[in-house]
Protein backbone atom coordinates (compact mmCIF):
# COMPACT_ATOMS: atom_id res chain seq x y z
CA UNK A 1 0.00 0.00 0.00
CA UNK A 2 1.34 3.54 -1.02
CA UNK A 3 1.22 6.10 2.06
CA UNK A 4 3.13 8.68 0.70
CA UNK A 5 1.88 12.22 -0.47
CA UNK A 6 3.01 14.16 -2.68
CA UNK A 7 2.95 17.83 -3.88
CA UNK A 8 4.21 20.56 -5.99
CA UNK A 9 6.31 23.19 -4.79
CA UNK A 10 7.70 24.53 -8.05
CA UNK A 11 6.39 24.31 -11.12
CA UNK A 12 8.06 25.49 -14.55
CA UNK A 13 7.38 28.85 -14.52
CA UNK A 14 8.82 29.11 -10.71
CA UNK A 15 11.95 27.14 -12.28
CA UNK A 16 12.37 29.72 -14.94
CA UNK A 17 12.06 32.84 -12.59
CA UNK A 18 14.34 31.49 -9.69
CA UNK A 19 17.08 30.81 -12.84
CA UNK A 20 16.23 34.48 -13.87
CA UNK A 21 17.18 35.74 -10.04
CA UNK A 22 19.95 33.58 -9.48
CA UNK A 23 21.21 34.50 -12.82
CA UNK A 24 20.97 38.62 -12.21
CA UNK A 25 22.23 37.65 -8.32
CA UNK A 26 25.67 36.07 -10.14
CA UNK A 27 26.12 38.94 -12.60
CA UNK A 28 25.75 41.42 -9.74
CA UNK A 29 28.02 39.78 -7.22
CA UNK A 30 30.81 39.20 -9.85
CA UNK A 31 30.16 42.80 -11.08
CA UNK A 32 29.77 41.62 -14.55
CA UNK A 33 30.17 38.00 -16.00
CA UNK A 34 33.76 38.51 -17.90
CA UNK A 35 35.38 36.28 -15.13
CA UNK A 36 32.84 33.63 -14.51
CA UNK A 37 32.80 29.87 -15.13
CA UNK A 38 29.88 27.73 -13.99
CA UNK A 39 30.67 24.31 -13.41
CA UNK A 40 27.81 22.02 -12.88
CA UNK A 41 27.36 18.73 -10.83
CA UNK A 42 25.45 16.18 -12.91
CA UNK A 43 23.64 14.90 -13.55
CA UNK A 44 20.97 18.19 -13.12
CA UNK A 45 23.02 20.54 -11.98
CA UNK A 46 24.52 20.38 -15.17
CA UNK A 47 21.13 21.57 -16.99
CA UNK A 48 20.55 24.20 -14.61
CA UNK A 49 24.14 25.56 -15.39
CA UNK A 50 23.62 25.81 -18.89
CA UNK A 51 20.27 27.89 -18.21
CA UNK A 52 21.70 29.84 -16.06
CA UNK A 53 24.61 30.30 -18.74
CA UNK A 54 21.31 31.59 -21.28
CA UNK A 55 19.81 34.06 -18.75
CA UNK A 56 23.63 35.61 -17.95
CA UNK A 57 24.14 35.40 -21.80
CA UNK A 58 20.39 37.66 -22.41
CA UNK A 59 21.55 40.09 -19.33
CA UNK A 60 25.22 40.67 -20.40
CA UNK A 61 25.17 39.74 -23.88
CA UNK A 62 27.75 37.27 -23.11
CA UNK A 63 28.58 33.21 -23.47
CA UNK A 64 29.99 32.66 -19.31
CA UNK A 65 31.96 29.10 -20.07
CA UNK A 66 30.33 26.19 -18.49
CA UNK A 67 31.27 22.68 -17.77
CA UNK A 68 30.64 19.69 -15.50
CA UNK A 69 32.59 18.11 -12.44
CA UNK A 70 31.76 14.89 -11.79
CA UNK A 71 32.36 14.35 -7.85
CA UNK A 72 32.08 10.60 -7.98
CA UNK A 73 35.49 9.39 -6.73
CA UNK A 74 35.66 12.24 -4.05
CA UNK A 75 32.32 11.35 -2.10
CA UNK A 76 33.21 10.17 1.40
CA UNK A 77 30.25 7.81 0.96
CA UNK A 78 31.48 5.73 -2.03
CA UNK A 79 31.58 2.44 0.25
CA UNK A 80 27.85 2.41 1.39
CA UNK A 81 26.50 2.78 -1.43
CA UNK A 82 26.38 0.67 -4.71
CA UNK A 83 28.96 1.59 -7.58
CA UNK A 84 28.00 3.95 -10.08
CA UNK A 85 28.56 4.70 -13.29
CA UNK A 86 31.41 8.10 -13.86
CA UNK A 87 29.89 11.03 -14.71
CA UNK A 88 31.69 13.42 -17.25
CA UNK A 89 33.93 15.93 -16.22
CA UNK A 90 33.97 19.05 -19.04
CA UNK A 91 35.96 22.17 -18.36
CA UNK A 92 35.96 24.95 -20.20
CA UNK A 93 39.06 25.74 -22.87
CA UNK A 94 39.86 28.84 -20.44
CA UNK A 95 40.57 27.02 -17.44
CA UNK A 96 39.41 27.75 -14.10
CA UNK A 97 42.03 29.11 -12.86
CA UNK A 98 42.23 32.59 -11.30
CA UNK A 99 38.17 32.65 -12.35
CA UNK A 100 35.14 32.72 -9.90
CA UNK A 101 33.77 29.74 -10.38
CA UNK A 102 30.20 29.20 -9.88
CA UNK A 103 29.05 25.44 -8.51
CA UNK A 104 25.64 24.39 -9.86
CA UNK A 105 23.32 21.76 -8.01
CA UNK A 106 19.81 21.06 -7.76
CA UNK A 107 19.63 20.26 -3.98
CA UNK A 108 21.42 20.95 -1.29
CA UNK A 109 20.86 18.68 1.49
CA UNK A 110 23.90 17.52 3.69
CA UNK A 111 26.82 19.84 2.42
CA UNK A 112 28.73 16.52 1.24
CA UNK A 113 28.39 16.53 -2.67
CA UNK A 114 29.59 20.40 -2.52
CA UNK A 115 32.50 19.60 -0.07
CA UNK A 116 33.53 16.64 -3.26
CA UNK A 117 32.98 19.29 -5.71
CA UNK A 118 35.52 21.52 -3.95
CA UNK A 119 37.88 18.57 -3.92
CA UNK A 120 37.50 17.82 -7.54
CA UNK A 121 38.19 21.70 -8.35
CA UNK A 122 41.67 21.66 -6.12
CA UNK A 123 42.87 18.60 -8.34
CA UNK A 124 41.53 21.19 -11.88
CA UNK A 125 42.46 24.25 -10.39
CA UNK A 126 42.88 26.76 -8.20
CA UNK A 127 40.21 29.30 -9.09
CA UNK A 128 40.10 32.89 -7.37
CA UNK A 129 36.86 32.52 -5.42
CA UNK A 130 33.97 29.22 -5.57
CA UNK A 131 30.55 30.04 -5.31
CA UNK A 132 27.56 28.12 -5.43
CA UNK A 133 24.13 28.52 -6.70
CA UNK A 134 21.26 25.91 -6.34
CA UNK A 135 17.97 25.64 -6.95
CA UNK A 136 16.83 24.66 -3.79
CA UNK A 137 18.08 24.46 -0.30
CA UNK A 138 16.30 21.95 2.01
CA UNK A 139 18.49 22.44 5.14
CA UNK A 140 19.75 19.72 7.25
CA UNK A 141 23.58 20.16 6.74
CA UNK A 142 26.14 18.08 8.22
CA UNK A 143 28.86 20.15 6.96
CA UNK A 144 29.54 23.97 7.62
CA UNK A 145 28.62 24.95 3.82
CA UNK A 146 26.26 27.64 2.57
CA UNK A 147 24.64 28.23 -0.99
CA UNK A 148 25.26 31.69 -2.17
CA UNK A 149 22.51 31.72 -4.30
CA UNK A 150 19.36 30.23 -3.89
CA UNK A 151 16.35 29.69 -5.88
CA UNK A 152 14.07 28.48 -3.04
CA UNK A 153 15.03 27.71 0.79
CA UNK A 154 12.13 24.65 1.25
CA UNK A 155 12.22 23.97 5.14
CA UNK A 156 11.89 19.82 5.43
CA UNK A 157 11.87 17.34 7.13
CA UNK A 158 15.09 14.68 7.50
CA UNK A 159 12.19 12.19 6.30
CA UNK A 160 10.61 14.07 2.97
CA UNK A 161 12.47 13.64 0.00
CA UNK A 162 12.69 16.69 -2.68
CA UNK A 163 12.85 15.62 -6.22
CA UNK A 164 13.54 17.73 -8.80
CA UNK A 165 12.70 17.52 -12.39
CA UNK A 166 14.50 19.21 -15.56
CA UNK A 167 13.19 19.00 -19.21
CA UNK A 168 16.34 17.74 -19.88
CA UNK A 169 16.44 14.87 -18.30
CA UNK A 170 12.83 14.14 -17.32
CA UNK A 171 10.66 15.56 -19.52
CA UNK A 172 8.76 18.13 -17.21
CA UNK A 173 10.22 20.87 -15.03
CA UNK A 174 8.79 20.65 -11.08
CA UNK A 175 10.28 20.50 -8.01
CA UNK A 176 8.04 17.98 -5.21
CA UNK A 177 8.43 16.85 -1.83
CA UNK A 178 7.24 13.29 -1.31
CA UNK A 179 6.15 12.54 2.32
CA UNK A 180 5.79 9.19 3.99
CA UNK A 181 6.27 5.74 3.03
CA UNK A 182 5.89 3.85 -0.15
CA UNK A 183 5.89 0.25 -0.22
Amino acid sequence: MDSSRTRIVLDDSDISRAIRRIAHEIVENAKGADELVLLGIPTRGVALAERIRSAISEIEGYSVPTGSLDITLYRDDLRLRPARALEPTSIPSEGIDDRIVILVDDVLFSGRTVRAALDALNDIGRPRAVRLAVLVDRGHRELPIRPDFVGKNLPTSVGEQVRVNLVESDGSDSVTIHEGDSA
